[in-house]
């Protein structure tokens, strides 16, 4: 798309009047939104748009479906022609001359005459054939003056017409799709009738139209389509569902209320509402309530402009433009029901005008048909038509005249509303009687701001079923109404609205105030009495335009003009109601269905243009906030460097990709930060949200685990750096200075190792670095998440094949959870077998060293060595973590432990690392050895498990534990499998004799510090009781570390209850670490 100059868009132009074109150099305190939006003339063009909207109650009548089209889509038919022709009709008995057909004629092109009529009726075809020309051609050249207006490039600024002459938003609004005398329909919504009407509508509708709301509520449904153009500026859809029936909120009776954003600038509202039904004042009364809950409870979702949503939702009136349609029910008051429906009956019979009863009725081809049930004769006994002729002869007894002597016809067109025996004038009689326009009047309801187009048509409502004109004939004869309306309103209007409320406010405030001073000190008072100038404070000028919504006038002419609308975001917008009339050739429900035209001219964004302008402001944003503040240049690990002070990404397009990355392996890298500005830089690393804890620690647990650490590292005069001192969050750099930063990622969390386990994907972030009274530099970070063995329950273990987890993952490149369908491998994880059995055999190990070697010390006086974290020794040794990382890597690959860790390393320190890898992996399974429902029930059938006294007692114990557990076989042979090396391990390390064994299994579990007498008065026993204790504690000790990992539980609700399950825990697991009676 070619660039626009700004210079010559006479858009801008007009503009500039009103907005000042902001100065770059002043726009440092703007938001770049703010910018942006200053720059709005620059983006928006105006465009064109035809609105129709089109409402009928279809009474749950069958067929209704298929009568859509012909109505509501096909505007060049036959049929709705003469639909348009009897809601036009002028219907005075003197002249059924169709006025005002507007675009029809431009439309329907010539008329076809009728090869079979009369004289007469040729004659009067002949007659108005000049006329209706002239009104063909007149409308066919402002067709096509909007075709042509698009392409207009001249020195005005072209209107874009979205759609071309053709309608460019269907909004369609149903009532009683379903029956509503059915108790179950009344309650519940038939997605099988929104599809009948989206298949129908979809149908009639020409290829390429987008479905842009699709709701219903119980018997509601509104349906809006756009055509291609349209639908790609369309944004921001809410549709909210609003009941009012029974018991107030019900579905049988309500709104469906959807708002659109067209164009990133419009806001519009479509209201398709079905309104409490009934004559009598309580049902008036009821209207006027639903109304107020649809206006005062709709609360449509934020807007979201740009990806950021606004803080709060719109309500109804924050919009532009609202449409408020479908079955109001409003009928007519102080009239008899009877006298109603006969005066109408005779219009649509064409009897009304008694002096011209006995006159023959011409009947051309485009004339319109009213049925009737019985035929009227004349007064000399011949049978008149039941038809009105579209085509009538001004004076039908000088057929033998010329047509060159007939008169003009518009001479003898009288206006409608001035013939009193038009149907105009009848309509105009009766809408001073209808309760929506009195309900307006008495600001009940609809008094704010809401406008109507003029009423030329008969009641919508009600008809019998498969008649025209026939009004209902059933044992009610309800009388006839124009329930069925279009209402619309635009944000001007209500402004105005809100301007005249408060107008009142204030001279009532007036009044009450000249009350209290008393008449004689009001009279002093000169701007009271004098101030009034008929120029400004007339009626006239602050009369809005719809106010006869108000006061209704029946011989005040309508006149639907464009009116100029402000929009929220400050926009020029106007619209115009260009066709309202209801189709009485609908006959398969007894309303008839009613449409109205609009067309919108707005302003909408153009993307590349607002895209262009972005770039703009952002770039001269950048330079003017940069100027004389801080630049630094950030190089990545030797990568190319990037002048940060262009740009705010480093290595923009790939970041900083650690590549693969697995549970607890550190991986790092370096970056160089230079100050190359004029300034100190102030640097340091924002605490990115994500990552877990705020600036000040807060909320840290309700964030993700943190996986990403930065640093800088200091460094020292002889140029040497520091890990150790890399503590530090921010750094101070004078010009020309540089500094090093670490960049450490590792996982850490087993929550997140589950949640990385359960569906594997990238690990991203952005590092973010803050110069102060500068600009945050962003750094994008990347990792690959290797999938781990640890973190996973023993069911899936079970499932993985040799070669480890790896080998699987080969196998099944997305693997995630490893499915439970997958045939079992081993009958205990395979890694567990592997920790059990290198620990067993560094243990061996350990107590060779010890004989071997003077300066090895087993530290068997640390109760729960290897297993317990606080007696290790070696955790400290710079490269223990790697170490534990190697041997979780070949877990994962399925390698044999020991050969991964050297010989010359101490037998020490390789057992307390694989103890801490079998901890770790015993603790990061979600459900453990001992799952929570094999506890629960441990916990039933063994209560006494707390309080055991007797040898025999414990066997009992251990077996009914083992028979639990073996209804579960692969946590039964993995738990058995690994007391068995607990017991061997604590054997090996604090081995005891005959008799010690023997007494150690005379006392029960947890009895540690407890001495029997014997032992005290037998000196020369070969007992050491000091063995005995230790061997406890470390049995004691092994079983609170072991427990908690092995076992899980529901979850106690207190500390109390907590502690006494782990306790309960601890003895099961100090029971099966005892061999041999000990």
């Amino acid at each position: 798309m070619a660039a626009i100059d700004p210079n010559h868009d006479p858009l801008l132009s007009l503009a500039a009047d009103s907005i000042d074109p902001p100065d770059p150099t002043s726009t440092t305190h703007y938001s770049l939104s703010r910018a942006i939006n200053a720059r709005r003339p620059e983006y928006t063009r105006p465009h064109k748009i035809r609105i129709k909207i089109g409402t009928w109650n279809v009474a749950g009548c069958p067929g209704t479906d298929k009568d859509l089209a012909s109505w509501f889509v096909e505007e060049d038919d036959q049929e709705s022609k003469l639909d348009r022709g009897l809601a036009n009709l002028n219907l005075s008995e003197d002249s059924i001359e169709t006025v005002g057909k507007g675009s029809d004629a431009a439309q329907d092109g010539d008329a076809t005459q009728d090869n079979n009529a009369s004289p007469d009726s040729s004659a009067v075809q002949d007659f108005d054939a000049p006329h209706q020309a002239s009104v063909e051609s007149s409308q066919a050249e402002t067709l096509s003056d909007v075709q042509t207006e698009a392409e207009v490039v001249d020195d005005e600024e072209p209107i874009r017409v979205m759609g071309g002459d053709k309608i460019g938003l269907y909004v369609l609004g149903l009532q009683e799709i379903v029956d509503l005398n059915l108790v179950r329909q009344s309650f519940y919504s038939d997605p099988s009738a929104v599809a009948k009407w989206q298949e129908a509508l979809e149908i009639a509708l020409p290829r390429g139209y987008t479905l842009v709301v699709s709701q219903q509520l119980v018997g509601l449904l509104l349906l809006i389509y756009a055509s291609p153009e349209v639908a790609a500026t369309i944004s921001n859809e809410s549709t909210i569902p609003m009941g009012t029936g029974l018991l107030g909120y019900m579905g049988n009776k309500g709104a469906v209320i959807s708002r659109l954003l067209l164009g990133e600038t419009t806001r519009l509202v479509f209201s398709n509402c079905h309104l409490a039904s009934g004559h009598d004042q309580t049902s008036l009364d009821r209207r006027c309530w639903d109304y107020n809950k649809i206006m005062t409870q709709t609360a449509f979702s934020p807007l979201s402009h740009s990806g950021v949503l606004e803080d709060e939702g719109d309500k109804m009136g924050d919009e532009d433009f609202t449409f408020f349609f479908g079955d109001l029910n409003f009928r007519l008051d102080g009239l008899p029901g009877n006298d109603i429906r006969h005066l109408l009956t005779l219009h649509a019979r064409g009897e009304y005008d008694i002096s011209n009863i006995n006159s023959p009725q011409h009947l051309g081809e485009d004339s319109v048909f009213v049925l009737h049930d019985t035929e009227d004769e004349t007064s000399d006994g011949t049978s008149t038509p039941g038809t009105l002729s579209r085509e009538t002869s001004f004076d039908r007894n000088d057929s033998d005249e010329s047509s060159e002597d007939l008169p003009d016809p518009d001479d003898f067109v009288p206006d409608p509303h001035d013939d009193p025996a038009s149907l105009q004038a009848t309509i105009d009689s009766l809408l001073p009687h209808d309760q929506l326009h009195l309900v307006m009047k008495n600001k009940k309801a609809f008094y704010e701001g809401w406008r109507e187009g003029s009423i030329t048509f008969l009641p919508t409502y009600k008809y019998d079923v498969g008649t025209v004109g026939l009004f209902d004939s059933s044992e009610k004869k309800r009388a006839p109404s124009w329930c069925d309306r279009i209402l619309y309103r635009t944000r001007k209007d209500i402004e105005q609205h809100t301007k005249r409320q408060q107008d009142e406010a204030d001279a009532k405030t007036k009044d009450e105030d000249m009350k209290k001073r008393g008449i004689e000190e009001a009279a002093e008072d000169e701007s009271v009495l004098f101030d009034y100038d008929p120029a400004t404070d007339s009626h006239h000028d602050t009369q809005i335009s719809g106010d006869t919504a108000y006061d209704y006038d029946e011989y005040e002419d309508e006149v639907n003009t464009e009116e100029q609308v402000i929009t929220q975001d400050g926009c020029i917008d106007t619209v115009s109601l260009d066709v309202y009339t209801s189709y009485q050739r609908i006959t398969s429900s007894d309303h008839k269905p009613l449409a109205a035209i609009f067309t919108l001219t707005y302003d909408a964004v153009v993307p590349e243009l607002k895209a262009k302008i972005h770039a703009e402001v952002a770039r001269e944003l950048d330079r003017v906030e940069n100027e004389g503040r801080p630049g630094i240049t950030i190089i990545v690990d030797g990568n190319e460097s990037t002048p940060a002070g262009r740009s705010t990404n480093v290595d923009s397009n790939e970041g900083i990709d650690f590549g693969e990355v697995g549970f607890l392996r550190e991986k790092s890298r370096s970056l160089t930060i230079a100050n190359t500005g004029r300034v100190q830089a102030k640097l340091n690393f924002l605490e990115n949200p994500s990552n877990g804890g705020g600036e000040d620690g807060e909320d840290g647990d309700a964030r993700k685990p943190k996986w990403l650490e930065a640093k800088f590292i200091r460094s020292f005069d002889d140029g040497s750096e520091g890990k150790d001192d890399a503590s530090d969050n921010e750094i101070s750099l004078e010009p020309g200075e540089t500094a090093s930063a670490l960049i450490r990622i590792e996982v850490t969390e087993l929550t997140q190792l589950r949640a990385l386990n359960e569906e594997p994907k990238q690990l991203e972030d952005v590092l973010v670095l803050r110069v102060v009274d500068g600009r945050d530099h962003f750094i994008p970070i990347r990792a690959t998440w290797r999938p781990s063995c640890f973190g996973r329950s023993l069911e899936e273990l079970i499932r993985i094949p040799k070669g480890g987890i790896t080998e699987l993952v080969k196998q099944r490149p997305k693997t995630g959870s490893i499915p439970y369908n997958l045939d079992v491998q081993t009958s205990s994880p395979a890694e567990l077998f592997k920790l059990i059995e290198a620990i067993e055999s560094l243990t061996e190990r350990a107590i060779a060293d010890e004989n071997m070697v003077e300066d090895v010390d087993i530290p068997r006086e640390s109760a729960g060595w290897p297993f317990d974290r606080h007696t290790w020794q070696t955790n400290g040794d710079v490269d223990y973590a790697t170490l534990r990382g190697t041997i979780i890597e070949a877990l994962e690959n399925g390698e044999p432990i020991l050969e991964l860790l050297k010989a010359d390393m101490p037998a020490l320190k390789r057992l307390e690392i694989v103890s801490d890898s079998l901890l770790l992996f015993l603790e990061s399974m979600p459900d453990g050895i001992v799952t929570a429902p094999l506890w629960a029930r441990i916990e039933q059938s063994l209560p006494q498990i707390g309080n055991i006294k007797t040898q025999a007692e414990v066997e009992d114990v251990k077996t009914n534990v083992l028979d639990i557990l073996s209804t579960a076989p692969y946590y039964n042979i993995s738990f058995v499998f690994l007391m068995a090396m607990l017991a061997r391990v604590g054997s090996d390390l604090l081995p005891l004799n005959k008799d010690e064994r023997e007494a150690v299994g005379e006392r029960k579990p947890g009895s540690l510090g407890k001495r029997s007498l014997s032992f005290r008065r037998n000196t020369d026993s070969a007992v050491d009781e000091g063995a005995i204790q230790r061997r406890l504690a470390w049995e004691r000790r092994v079983a609170e570390v072991l427990s908690v990992v092995i076992c899980r539980t529901a979850g106690p609700a207190n500390t109390k209850e907590r502690k006494a399950a782990e306790e309960k825990m601890r003895s099961v697991v100090e029971m099966f670490m005892r061999r041999d009676g000990a």
